[in-house]
């Protein structure tokens, strides 16, 4: 179960939200649960979450080590402060910052090998599902943004599947809808990794997923867990999603 706090929060915020949410998730074991701050607020969340076991994630990363490339933050760089996970290629980097599937691996190539666990983002826009190419979108972006990785990478990533239309609209896919991307992406990964990678790989689905829907969502054998924006920020909604 991950949170993505998007550009909310401060440092003091953060901290809040931790004295708040962990003894809400304390004995949530059933779960690997990962929230991803702004940049600004991972030391906060880092030192926040010591002693539990709640991991902290960054909502990007730079696929290079160093160098001239003003804004970006290192794989190395969130390491030092304390970061497991990164989320890679989600819907709203790749609709206002450029980010495209040769991106998307190059991001995921260099969480890798680092050590963090990325969170690889895929989705289809409204006017592609209406079209109906929304399998056709989540193949392309699995073969440009995924397929290039070897069998032991690819054993450490999650994917997280997110239908445009349903980040922060109110809509959501309904179970049936979702479960049935989940199962194209699936198709995907045992064509290219083989049977036990496609029944071993864990993907999340992002899209107004909220406390009063998540029991629905998850009760679809297809959904491994959640990639939660606007309900993580409140510490008692996102426990109630992580507990559903």
């Amino acid at each position: 179960m991950a949170g993505n706090w998007k550009m909310y929060k401060t440092p003091a915020e953060t901290t809040a939200f931790f004295e708040k949410f962990r003894p809400l998730a304390e004995k949530s074991e059933h779960c690997e649960i990962v929230i991803c701050p702004p940049f600004t607020n991972l030391a906060a969340a880092v030192d926040a979450a010591k002693g539990s076991h709640i991991h902290v994630g960054a909502q990007n990363i730079a696929w290079a080590k160093e160098g001239a490339f003003t804004g970006e933050i290192s794989a190395g760089m969130l390491r030092a402060v304390g970061v497991t996970h990164t989320i890679v290629g989600h819907s709203e980097r790749r609709q206002y910052f450029g980010e495209t599937d040769a991106t998307v691996l190059k991001r995921t190539l260099a969480a890798l090998e680092a050590g963090l666990t990325p969170i690889v983002c895929v989705g289809e826009r409204l006017e592609e599902r209406e079209s109906g190419n929304t399998e056709k979108v989540l193949v392309s972006q699995f073969q440009g943004g995924i397929a290039g990785l070897t069998e032991a990478q690819f054993a450490k990533i999650v994917i997280a599947y997110e239908p445009v239309w349903a980040i922060g609209t109110g809509k959501t896919a309904t179970p049936e809808i979702a479960a049935d991307a989940h199962r194209a992406i699936r198709n995907e990964v045992r064509a290219k990794f083989g049977k036990e990678a496609a029944e071993a790989v864990r993907i999340l689905y992002g899209g107004s997923v909220k406390p009063d829907n998540v029991k629905t969502l998850m009760a679809q054998p297809e959904i491994d867990g959640s990639l939660v924006g606007g309900a993580s920020l409140d510490a008692v909604s996102f426990a109630s999603i992580v507990n559903f």
